[in-house]
């Protein structure tokens, strides 16, 4: 883009200018990874100024914790940005595995945010408890992702029968646990098991309307509660890759909608908006190219032409 008068055209031209513009590093790093050709050693460098020394993540890698402790959703983020680069293994992932069992609750598992965060900035609609309960927010991805990299340690023992347990109990949910739970499903080594749970948790997303299966009468759906106004959640979603448990929940037709109404979400700067409550504008700016990246992604794995 540099250099040329000509404003970019296609969705990838639109989203590069965008993340040079705009983005920090790291997804600078990642951008280039994804879409430019860019090497895996960068992005993991870029990583590794989130890094704390107990192992886990923090440095506001998640823009709506602030602060320099780690956390269990810094240091998700962190596994999901190590697995995307295959880099998610080896004494890096060792020492994350330390700290996760560090900070687990007394049944094995992590909570949503760690106490340590009390005195730093953080989203409102993200409250810090003194003794928090294990959350299937944080412990279902991050055992999903390190059973999908064959990761084995200690810690996952305990955790998943959390999630298990969990996931299985759910019966009046809201999606973004639901989005936790098709990641620990996706990636749990008992395949008829996780298929069965996924099937269950599929007629709840649906009998519960915590999906938008048509993104044009969005407007007409409610949001559940605590969430922002206009915070809707559609099959794309659930189902970011096409290999996912969760989209055997729609059909042909309404994950096209969703994609369809996906692609056109794309701004005339070229990235994309968050969709949850905004509370600070530092955060905003920060997050906006973390879920471009994340767009770009799932329209490509379903097979949506980006150049």
């Amino acid at each position: 883009m540099a250099g040329t008068d000509a404003p970019p055209r296609s969705p990838l031209a639109r989203a590069e200018h965008f993340i040079w513009l705009t983005a920090r590093v790291l997804e600078q790093r990642r951008f280039a990874y994804h879409f430019l050709g860019g090497g895996a050693d960068p992005v993991e460098t870029a990583l590794s100024a989130y890094l704390v020394e107990d192992g886990g993540y923090g440095h506001a890698l998640e823009p709506d914790l602030r602060g320099p402790v780690s956390q269990p959703l810094h240091t998700g983020h962190a596994l999901r940005v190590l697995d995307s680069i295959g880099r998610c293994g080896g004494q890096r992932v060792e020492k994350v595995c330390r700290y996760l069992t560090a900070i687990s609750t007394p049944e094995g598992a992590l909570p949503a945010l760690h106490p340590s965060l009390r005195g730093y900035p953080s989203a409102p609609f993200l409250p810090v408890a003194d003794d928090p309960p294990g959350a299937l927010l944080a412990t279902g991805p991050v055992v999903g992702l390190l059973h999908r990299n064959r990761v084995w340690h200690a810690w996952m023992f305990r955790a998943t029968d959390f999630c298990w347990a969990a996931v299985e109990s759910l019966e009046k949910s809201h999606p973004y646990e639901i989005q936790a739970a098709v990641a620990f499903l996706d990636g749990a080594p008992d395949r008829s098991r996780a298929r069965a749970a996924a099937d269950r948790l599929g007629r709840l997303v649906r009998e519960q309307g915590l999906v938008v299966l048509d993104p044009g009468r969005r407007a007409e759906h409610p949001v559940p509660s605590g969430y922002a106004p206009g915070e809707h959640h559609f099959p794309h979603d659930f189902a970011g890759r096409p290999e996912s448990l969760a989209r055997g929940w729609f059909t042909d037709e309404e994950m096209a909608r969703s994609l369809d109404f996906l692609a056109g979400e794309q701004r005339k700067d070229g990235g994309w908006p968050i969709s949850w409550r905004e509370w600070a504008p530092g955060t905003t700016y920060e997050c906006r190219p973390m879920v471009t990246i994340e767009a770009l992604l799932t329209l490509r794995a379903h097979g949506r032409i980006l150049d």
